[in-house]
């Protein structure tokens, strides 16, 4: 922040997180400034129209960004969600959502009205800026001490309306909260321009780390192999040495009584199967947990295990360690001479993935459940033992390159967005003068 000007006079906000302000600003309840959760004008909307844009949580994003797009019906809508109009300031009021800075000024509702998940609260400016009000609320002056106010318990904990009512914000005058508003849309401009650029690096990345492992399973690591057609339309040609069959002839299905004395092993979609338990604060969500252990399946390293409800959106992986999964989960055994991880790669193409979900059972998504009778049907490309260690290896080291690359560009991003913002939050508490610009 250092090239950037401070106001030549400061005085004492008398409040812990703001510190000291320049000495023109004034030091204010939020409620003095802004209206909080404005009711709707009901009979108004209904002479409008009779559906409006709706925002659920995954609309609003966490650099000011909204998806505008959704629609409700104006009678479901009555049901208790949130109220809006143009130009006021929403926030998510639940956590992780209120931390991670989920927020927008609301622009571009078809109607001038809209409604939203009852996880947000609506700020409707009165007496300040907009979009100044949009930076108060996303700078970290707001959100630590709102995040130390928050009620409930777990994932449910909410930040109450009486912190906002009661929040001291520092304010100056209207002008400069407008110049202020300017120069950070245009200094966040440049960061959030860098920060997509980051990210796109990262989504060709994986896309190309995806291509090199389709390849390498379903063709090889040889460019002069002689192919030949599989037969199988998803798989296309394979080398010719390559043997083409059913999951059938590779694994039969292996029911074993749990020993209560190995780790409860868990499946994701992105990571396959963990190597160890997972304690309860460490899962993604509370799962139900039989007592008795023994009514779990034994795993061993080298068998291939799968939820049969997620298997086609990835929830299957090769096991690495003894242990014990979900009775619901199939566990495939191999009948002979293979490496379940070479197995696991293909299975990930998006090819195979596609191929899982035509052969699984259900009648919607949700209720899809691939069972073993149809998965062993499923066709696969294996090559020689010798040449499976082979690939592996070679995707194991190319694989660890991306990997190293992705966390270095990661750990930018996580910077870029620090540096975001700190800027937001010098720039509303006065610590830099970003209506007089910065010096070059």
């Amino acid at each position: 922040m250092s090239h950037y000007k401070r106001y030549p006079a400061y005085k004492d906000s008398g409040v812990e997180w703001i510190g000291k302000v320049p000495e023109h600003w004034e030091v204010k309840r939020l409620r003095h400034a802004a209206a909080l959760n404005p009711a709707p004008e009901w009979r108004e909307l209904e002479r409008q129209q009779t559906e409006y844009p709706f925002l659920p949580m995954e609309a609003i994003g966490e650099a000011g960004e909204l998806d505008v797009n959704g629609r409700k019906p104006l009678d479901e809508c009555r049901s208790g969600y949130t109220y809006f109009a143009e130009g006021d300031v929403v926030y998510a009021k639940v956590t992780p959502c209120f931390e991670n800075g989920k927020g927008a000024v609301i622009r571009g509702l078809e109607g001038g009205h809209g409604f939203g998940t009852t996880e947000l609260t609506v700020l409707r400016a009165t007496a300040i800026d907009r979009d100044y009000l949009y930076a108060l609320t996303f700078a970290d002056s707001f959100r630590r001490p709102g995040a130390s106010e928050m009620l409930g318990s777990g994932g449910l904990k909410r930040v109450p309306d009486e912190f906002v009512r009661n929040y001291r914000a520092a304010i100056p005058p209207i002008a400069e909260q407008c110049a202020i508003a300017a120069g950070l849309d245009r200094e966040t401009a440049r960061i959030d321009a860098l920060i997509a650029k980051k990210t796109r690096f990262i989504e060709l990345l994986k896309e190309k780390r995806q291509a090199l492992i389709t390849h390498a399973v379903t063709k090889g690591l040889d460019p002069n192999v002689k192919m030949k057609d599989s037969g199988v339309e998803w798989i296309g040609e394979v080398p010719e040495h390559w043997e083409v069959c059913r999951l059938g002839s590779l694994y039969r299905e292996a029911v074993r009584t749990g020993d209560p004395s190995l780790p409860i092993l868990s499946i994701s979609i992105h990571d396959g199967i963990t190597d160890d338990e997972l304690a309860p604060e460490d899962r993604d969500r509370q799962i139900y947990q039989i007592e008795d252990r023994t009514k779990y399946k034994r795993v061993r390293p080298n068998d291939l295990a799968y939820n049969m409800m997620r298997a086609w959106q990835g929830a299957f992986g090769a096991v690495a360690v003894d242990g014990l999964v979900s009775p619901a989960y199939v566990v495939a055994e191999p009948s002979g001479e293979l490496r379940s991880t070479y197995i696991e790669n293909l299975l990930r193409t998006p090819m195979a993935v596609e191929e899982m979900r035509r052969f699984s059972r259900g009648i919607a998504d949700f209720r899809m459940r691939l069972y073993w009778e149809y998965f062993r049907d499923l066709h696969v490309c294996v090559p020689p033992l010798d040449e499976q260690d082979e690939i592996l290896v070679d995707l194991s080291h190319r694989g660890a390159r991306m990997e190293r690359l992705g966390e270095t560009t990661e750990r930018s991003i996580t910077l870029l967005k620090e540096r975001r913002s700190a800027l937001i939050t010098a720039a509303v508490t006065g610590k830099i003068d970003l209506a007089c610009g910065y010096n070059a």
